[in-house]
């Protein structure tokens, strides 16, 4: 018979004990259990899935709380008038320190962000207001590229006004030029490298695109007694309408003996060339029949203007869109464009650009973006007539119209073909098991995901309502 020694028995039951776990500590890991199980029946009997053994896999609750359904709008809209506070909802507190009330009632979305926010996202905002205005006796220029707006590297734009008759000098870029006419009419010429030339009147909502080294100038007609107004924009972030080639600044810059010898003149006959650069000066207004000289080389084969204009927008739910790039506009193989315009309570849908970034430009209305950077990083900015924004490939993003009028605004980018991708097209043509793991979506949901972009949505179901509170 074998005796056990009591010190060994001790020593035993003292190994098993340590070898459970406390009782507080196993009711917290069963509490654990029985929630997962709970949250994962409970979402199953939701959305009304489940296994021919009677279980079903993990909700996504199980994963990661739910989002929250509450409303996020801005706090408050243009007819607001103070006080301007960082609140929302039980979030925040008043500013008693200094504050700037004409900023603050553009911008609510960056003083109380909506609660989907977070993380870091670069400043992709910003105003032609501020940019500083060069003046000159036919008009003015103002710019904005990488030196106000750094994350705006593969584009910059310049907003450009001319008097009736003014002129834009004869000069060259060594980027492509692309143009919008907001207002009035632009008289372009233009001469290749074959010594083929053009001439074109561009109206309102018209363009133009000139290619890197064409020289060109813009001249205002007289179809609208205050000139013209256009927005141009350069495929390269770090452009700087200040260091154009420019006819004049060439000139002044050569020997009066050498500008002889080339043109085989007298050298008194470049006694009246400006010493610098004329930029933008008053000249007489063009003729409307004006024809441009006759070059025994004939005419560009294809015409550096497009009458966007003319072209019949697509009508979506919420607003309308139409689309310009090289399939239509030939010569713009360096630039392609949206024109969209979204109605009040509607929006651009969700979407993101594969490869290119978007350079927005905001022509009427007001609205908001919030732009997804990936790792949980997320901004809304709120955007207004003359506001610039730039979002970068991949990026996905929505635009939606905060305020009480059409919003009108052009996406840009530098490629020769327009692309997009539409959450909502995507998920559409996802096989739907995928999709209901992920969003924990019903059959019927499901089956109201549109496989056609649906490109500018409508208001909706949800109520998009301003809470000035």
């Amino acid at each position: 018979m074998i005796r056990i020694s009591s010190c060994f028995v001790a020593l035993l039951l003292a190994t098993y004990s340590l070898a459970l776990p406390a009782v507080g500590d196993f009711q917290r890991r069963r509490w654990k259990v029985d929630d997962l199980e709970a949250r994962t029946d409970e979402a199953s009997s939701a959305t009304g899935t489940s296994t021919a053994t009677g279980t079903s896999p993990p909700a996504a609750s199980a994963t990661t709380p739910l989002i929250s359904l509450d409303p996020n709008n801005p706090v408050w809209d243009s007819t607001f008038t103070g006080p301007f506070d960082a609140i929302r909802g039980e979030l925040g507190a008043t500013i008693i320190g200094p504050n700037n009330p004409n900023i603050a009632q553009e911008n609510p979305d960056a003083f109380a962000p909506p609660t989907t926010d977070g993380g870091s996202v670069p400043n992709f905002k910003w105003p032609m207001s501020l940019s500083h205005n060069r003046l000159q006796t036919g008009g003015w220029a103002r710019q904005q590229n990488v030196n106000v707006m750094p994350i705006a590297k593969a584009m910059a734009g310049v907003n450009m006004r001319l008097k009736p008759g003014a002129v834009r000098e004869l000069h060259w870029h060594s980027t492509a030029e692309w143009a919008y006419v907001i207002k009035g009419s632009t008289q372009v010429t233009s001469v290749d490298q074959e010594g083929r030339n053009f001439i074109s009147t561009v109206g309102p909502g018209d363009l133009w695109y000139f290619p890197p080294g064409i020289p060109h100038s813009l001249q205002a007609t007289g179809d609208d007694p205050e000139g013209s107004e256009f927005l141009l924009v350069f495929n390269d972030g770090s452009f700087s309408e200040d260091s154009t080639f420019m006819l004049t600044d060439w000139m002044a810059h050569v020997p009066a003996e050498v500008l002889a010898k080339n043109f085989q003149l007298d050298v008194k006959e470049f006694a009246d060339v400006p010493a610098r650069e004329l930029y933008i000066f008053p000249a007489d207004v063009p003729a409307d029949d004006q024809p441009a000289p006759e070059s025994p080389f004939g005419t560009v084969p294809e015409p550096f203007s497009f009458a966007l204009s003319k072209v019949p927008a697509t009508q979506f739910s919420g607003g309308t869109a139409k689309i310009v790039d090289s399939t239509t506009f030939k010569v713009s193989v360096t630039i392609a464009a949206a024109e969209v315009t979204v109605e009040p309570g509607a929006m651009r849908e969700l979407h993101w650009h594969p490869t290119e970034d978007e350079w927005t430009f905001f022509l009427e209305g007001e609205g908001r973006i919030t732009l997804f950077a990936s790792g949980s990083n997320a901004q809304t900015f709120d955007f207004q007539a003359g506001d610039v924004a730039y979002v970068p490939a991949s990026n996905g993003h929505y635009v939606e119209n905060t305020g009480n009028t059409t919003l009108h605004f052009l996406e840009i980018f530098n490629t020769d073909r327009f692309a997009d991708i539409s959450l909502n097209q995507w998920l559409a043509l996802t096989p739907a098991p995928l999709v209901k793991a992920h969003l924990g979506f019903s059959d019927e949901t499901i089956s109201k995901l549109q496989k056609v972009k649906p490109v500018v949505v409508g208001p909706g179901l949800f109520n998009n309502s301003t809470n000035s509170s």
